[in-house]
């Protein structure tokens, strides 16, 4: 097949797709005009999330097979009228699911023991050992929200935590373990410490964690998004974090993240941001918790795998 790719990726993955007889070119300075202009001549594109693949663009491709997305979401993609067009849709949401589970954990270990703090601290020879006591995982109870790739992932390696995990998924039934607790809603809002977002983002998930979604929650928690930016209204986040209503927050990915996720829109900071920046009890880090050297291989022999099918 003749492939197109939009974004730049990881070399294995050309390395794997030229092995496997297909002519590949590399177009990632053309505007999405320009793309669309010529996609006709290709049988698969490959992106990560440059801009979005809608309607007027698959329209365009009109010999296209595939569209593989270097990553877990399809939220730049319309996924729907692709298929329509009897286009595959592929992507390798099981290449980055460990690497984000561990980010998720590592977050909330610097969090719970102050090590972001302590560290600057400690290299600056200030030595405060009580104002930098920290807290145990082990004994809470962790709801996570979803419950695929990375949820599973996520609930696999806090089970040695010693801790309750609950687990709500919308669309799953019958999957609770020795380790997991399948869960509704209720019971999370009713026992949950820790709140962790392992979900798409869609029209039915964008600002699902909103105001009344924070308050509905019987406890005071500490909340965790490595999904997407945009599932949480940063506003009602930053009044939440202000109440004491959430204790602490990790956040990998922001609302005010471009379409491509390399940047934050940082000409007017809006005044929640500013907030997040300066919060004591937030850790922040730039969408880069699928973003390992490991997960960079495992997705590019996932995809190769999956286009070597069509």
């Amino acid at each position: 097949m003749k492939i197109l790719f939009i974004d730049s990726t990881d070399n294995l993955l050309v390395q794997l797709l030229s092995e496997q007889g297909h002519t590949l070119e590399h177009d990632y300075v053309s505007t999405k005009k320009e793309i669309e202009q010529k996609l006709h001549l290709f049988d698969g594109i490959v992106i990560r999330s440059r801009f979005k693949i809608d309607k007027q663009i698959i329209d365009s491709a009109t010999n296209l097979k595939f569209i593989a997305r270097v990553g877990s979401g399809m939220e730049n993609i319309d996924v729907a009228y692709a298929e329509e067009k009897n286009i595959k849709c592929l992507h390798a949401p099981e290449g980055n699911c460990d690497a984000v589970a561990e980010h998720a954990i590592g977050m909330l270990l610097c969090l719970f023991n102050n090590l972001i703090a302590a560290n600057n601290e400690s290299k600056q020879g200030i030595w405060k050992r009580e104002e930098n006591r920290g807290l145990e995982i082990g004994g809470k109870t962790i709801g996570l929200i979803g419950y695929g790739n990375v949820g599973k992932a996520i609930a696999k390696k806090l089970s040695g935590f010693d801790v309750r995990i609950m687990v709500y998924d919308k669309y799953l039934k019958n999957f609770s373990t020795e380790f997991v607790t399948e869960s509704n809603m209720q019971e999370l809002y009713k026992e949950c410490d820790i709140v962790s977002l392992h979900i798409p983002l869609s029209q039915e998930t964008q600002y699902l964690a909103n105001d009344s979604f924070f308050k509905a929650f019987t406890k005071n928690i500490y909340f965790i998004n490595t999904s997407r930016g945009k599932i949480v209204n940063t506003a009602d986040l930053v009044h939440n974090l202000k109440s004491g209503k959430i204790k602490g927050a990790c956040l990998d990915v922001l609302e005010y993240e471009t379409s491509s996720f390399e940047q934050v829109e940082l000409t007017d900071l809006p005044s929640p941001f500013q907030y997040l920046m300066k919060s004591y009890n937030v850790v922040m880090s730039p969408h880069i918790a699928g973003w390992t050297h490991e997960s960079n291989t495992k997705m590019s022999k996932i995809l190769a795998e999956k286009i070597s099918k069509i």
